[in-house]
């Protein structure tokens, strides 16, 4: 019989429940072979540390076939080394996954691996790849042919990609609402911009940081083809100017949260086109207030920008915060902006106790 501990709490937790006397009825247990399929699935579905069930697939045919039925969330990142090889054992047997960890510390992961995921694994909803190093475009091929229900996709660090990569992956991949591409400097560049705001219209959160060859062209495209983005990461896209910006407060009315962060070609213009949309917005239902409009924003570093402008921004969105423990405005580095302070922060300031200052005789 399989030992260990997590399987056994978890055998007890559906003991107690009742469910496993009355399949049972007065059956002996006495090997996991013994319990019913429907319980070995619940058990899977109630194991927090992959490592266990795995372990046990490799010498019990019955949690063979649970895995191979019930296990929709798996979670691999804790393999050090040889993460392929177990991709390659495991794929075959997971046709129910739904979301894949496969997050590295040093890289591993090899397109063959992903090309087996592809060709098993097609309700693939949720994939993270970061720090993939060593993986190329034939990965993004097998995924876009393999796993075309994609919603959400960290491909962040995974320097090896290309924007045509990105561009054939977003022709078939049409679902995706997450993407981070975090670092892909090879791969986010205008012309995979262009093509996911012309394939991936569900958009709502994309992750461009450090991405330098992204431009107004790219960001433009997004705009305009992505009506639903909320969130949306540009810190350290340095080649961006005000029109990127205009172009997101125009076509973009969900925007919640922006970054600029090191995007000093971002002035006053930005700003104030984030101020006129939102005044241009209808009034949602009260049951909406507070969801509109933007929460967060970073512009660390976009040292064009003056306090008048900025002074104004907050004052529009009152979600944004300059206040202690409630930074949702980031200015760091901004030396002139030191007189920008979001409304609670003012009246906090007011609400100080008033000590007279004593002169010496």
């Amino acid at each position: 019989m399989v030992r260990s501990e997590e399987l056994n709490q978890c055998f007890e937790k559906l003991m107690m429940t009742g469910d496993i006397s009355k399949k049972m009825g007065r059956a002996a247990i006495t090997e996991w072979k013994d319990i019913p399929m429907e319980l070995l699935l619940r058990i899977v579905s109630l194991v927090d540390d992959h490592r266990t069930i795995i372990m046990a697939s490799q010498v019990c045919i019955g949690w063979r076939e649970a895995i191979s039925l019930g296990l929709t969330h798996l979670c691999l990142s804790w393999c050090k080394n040889n993460m392929s090889n177990l991709v390659i054992s495991l794929a075959p047997k997971l046709q129910n996954l739904q979301s894949l960890v496969l997050r590295q510390d040093k890289p591993q992961l090899e397109d063959i691996a992903v090309e087996t995921i592809a060709r098993h694994c097609h309700d693939l909803q949720d994939l993270d790849l970061s720090k993939s190093f060593k993986l190329t475009d034939r990965s993004l091929y097998a995924l876009a042919h393999g796993c075309p229900n994609l919603v959400k996709l960290n491909i962040s660090g995974c320097t090896s990609f290309s924007d045509h990569g990105i561009e054939y992956l977003t022709g078939f991949c049409r679902k995706l609402k997450i993407l981070n591409l975090c670092g892909c400097v090879g791969a986010a560049t205008d012309l995979a911009l262009q093509a996911i705001g012309r394939n991936c219209n569900q958009l709502q959160s994309l992750n461009l940081g450090w991405c330098e060859n992204v431009g107004d062209v790219g960001v433009m495209s997004l705009a305009y083809g992505c009506p639903d983005l909320r969130t949306l990461d540009l810190c350290g896209c340095v080649c961006i100017t005000d029109d990127s910006v205009i172009a997101l407060a125009n076509r973009c009315p969900h925007l919640t949260s922006l970054g600029l962060y090191y995007c000093k070609n971002i002035t006053d213009r930005a700003m104030y086109s984030l101020v006129h949309s939102q005044g241009k917005k209808k009034k949602p239902p009260t049951s909406m207030k507070g969801e509109e409009g933007l929460k967060s924003l970073n512009i660390s570093q976009c040292t064009a920008l003056t306090p008048s402008a900025v002074q104004a921004l907050c004052d529009c969105f009152p979600a944004l915060h300059t206040c202690s423990g409630r930074h949702s405005l980031v200015m760091s580095g901004c030396l002139n902006l030191t007189s920008v302070h979001c409304a609670c922060a003012v009246q906090a300031h007011r609400n100080l106790p008033y000590i007279p200052h004593h002169h010496a005789h």
